[in-house]
């Protein structure tokens, strides 16, 4: 049974994250988004925190919390900055995650072990110049050499470039199957033949370090391999469910973050002898806030509850993702609304909620994909099968490090 209270637990978390925003993130990001700059040591702190691995079980370094604490710290993130919680999302959600779903043992004592502990960072690269919701259209190739693959090829709009020390890399070890020729490869940033760099112009998230990642005769052993030659594209999208699950919780926070920003101009503001939230339109801009803000929580949740329980949950995280970046777009552009000619202007952060709010409707299944999806669902010709591995349940079992 669903309970919809959050555990003494996960209360302490919200107030330790939330105390983190405040102090390290929130004085500070106005000008970190100015410059475009990504600040590493947020990153260290938050490790210090244990929030590099909160759903990992202690076993592999983590905090061994349930994934819905993992929402709520995504949550209380965005709340400050996309940018902090996106890093949470690929290192922990796309990576971490997904090496403790499909990672042999020894690779989770030699990658996922550090990464929960968060002496290493962790990024996932799937995307490539022409290759975003049509994965299987990828072009970078692993050619079988021996006890290694010779790995080349490029990835795009890849989160964490310059800081990760891990990637996970998809690339096809055979090409005219289609995605059943996709595999999936642990590539460590100081293999010969890594490069990395920043884009730099985004509209958005420009406090968060993305970019390219390049690949050139990378030599890459078998045993780091992730599962079974042409299982990449099945690893992907259940590393997908872990991230849209993430970017999700984020975006609850930023709807919460424009209604904050807009109850407090409503207050303050007056036109017209009284202030602005008597209004009436102002007023159904702040019910619709409140409204999204309960529905994209409760189907976040919802999400993480399935996690709990081990179960597929593609079509429920897909939901959550597609509700609530939608809702957290809708807010952030109402919070400019409600601010009027203010809100075009730094002065107040509703104008970088606004300018954050559109990538995650894009990345990680566009808007239109989810829709699709969704139709499918209902129609009945989408339907999700147990996967060879799913993620452990919660709670974990205890069971002392190897």
């Amino acid at each position: 049974m669903m309970n919809f209270e959050l555990t003494d637990e996960q209360q302490s978390v919200k107030k330790l994250v939330k105390r983190f925003v405040d102090k390290e993130i929130i004085p500070n990001i106005q000008e970190w988004d100015r410059q475009g700059h990504f600040e590493p040591s947020i990153l260290k702190k938050l490790a210090e925190l244990q929030l590099m691995g909160v759903c990992i079980p202690e076993e592999y370094g983590g905090a061994g919390m349930d994934y819905n604490t993992l929402a709520i710290v995504c949550e209380e993130l965005e709340r400050g900055d996309t940018a902090y919680r996106t890093a949470v999302s690929v290192h922990t959600g796309l990576n971490s995650m997904t090496l403790l779903q499909w990672g042999a043992e020894e690779q989770k004592q030699k990658y996922l072990v550090p990464q929960a502990q968060g002496k290493q960072v962790g990024a996932f690269g799937l995307t490539e110049p022409n290759a975003g919701s049509d994965v299987a259209a990828m072009n970078s190739t692993a050619i079988r050499d021996g006890d290694s693959y010779i790995l080349n090829g490029s990835k795009t709009w890849i989160s964490l470039c310059d800081a990760a020390d891990n990637f996970l890399i998809f690339a096809k070890t055979e090409h005219d199957i289609g995605h059943k020729g996709i595999s999936a490869f642990i590539v460590e940033r100081n293999f010969p033949g890594v490069e990395t760099k920043a884009i730099k112009g985004k509209l958005g998230i420009r406090a968060g370090n993305t970019g390219e990642v390049f690949l050139s005769d990378v030599r890459v052993p078998v045993s780091n391999r992730l599962g079974e030659e042409g299982e990449g594209f099945k690893i992907a999208m259940s590393a997908l469910d872990n991230g849209r699950f993430t970017v999700a919780a984020g975006a609850v926070g930023l709807i919460e973050a424009s209604l904050e920003a807009s109850l407090k101009y409503c207050h303050e503001r007056k036109t017209f002898g009284k202030e602005i939230g008597r209004h009436q339109l102002v007023q159904q801009m702040i019910a619709k806030m409140s409204a999204n803000l309960e529905i994209s929580r409760l189907l976040v949740f919802k999400a993480g509850w399935l996690k709990n329980q081990g179960k597929r949950n593609t079509k429920e995280t897909s939901l959550a993702k597609w509700i609530a970046c939608n809702a957290a777009f809708e807010a952030a552009n109402d919070a400019v609304q409600i601010h009027g000619a203010y809100g075009y202007s730094d002065q107040y952060p509703v104008e970088r909620f606004l300018r954050n709010s559109k990538a995650p409707v894009i990345y990680e299944g566009t808007r239109e994909i989810h829709t699709i999806m969704q139709g499918e669902y209902a129609l009945g010709y989408r339907e999700d099968k147990p996967l060879r591995r799913q993620l452990p349940a919660w709670p974990f079992e205890e069971v002392s490090v190897h």
